[in-house]
């Protein structure tokens, strides 16, 4: 029995169009958003977002510093911060010491997680409430210092 196979020729952007046509047709795996939070997950995004963060604020600064040294150096930070109203700077400190503190406290959760230590659910649970617990303590301190 012989099979009759017909062929087409097609431009290369056809192919382009016809897959995003069966992309489109194909299911989507579950998103993040029909599962419910857990804090091993909260807290993995949340330590890359004050990485990236604390990443984008230490080279801005350093890149404004080497832009405009008498502008950027400590005598004139020092001075702009001290005119500012304290609820600003409360808010600042805030700001700043919170991904710190977090980053910092789970830094060192994974440094533990590398030794092989609480590497079992109810351990990834305790040191990640230790973290929320320590990063608590410590921006409070960081902030009214």
């Amino acid at each position: 029995m012989l099979y009759s196979i017909q062929t087409q020729s097609l431009k290369p952007e056809d192919g382009t169009t016809i897959l995003n046509k069966q992309r489109l047709q194909r299911p989507s795996s579950p998103h993040f958003t029909i599962y419910e939070p857990q804090l091993t997950w909260v807290g993995s995004i949340f330590n890359r977002i004050t990485g990236v963060g604390l990443g984008f604020l230490l080279y801005g600064f350093s890149l404004a510093y080497l832009v405009a040294p008498g502008t950027f150096d400590s005598a004139h930070v020092i001075e702009f911060v001290n005119g500012l109203p304290d609820a600003v700077k409360y808010t600042g400190k805030f700001i700043l010491a919170l991904p710190f503190s977090f980053h910092s406290w789970n830094g060192i959760r994974h440094l533990l997680w590398d030794s092989g230590k609480f590497l079992t659910v109810t351990g990834a649970y305790s040191t990640g409430y230790a973290v929320l617990g320590a990063t608590a303590i410590s921006m409070l301190v960081l902030m009214f210092q």
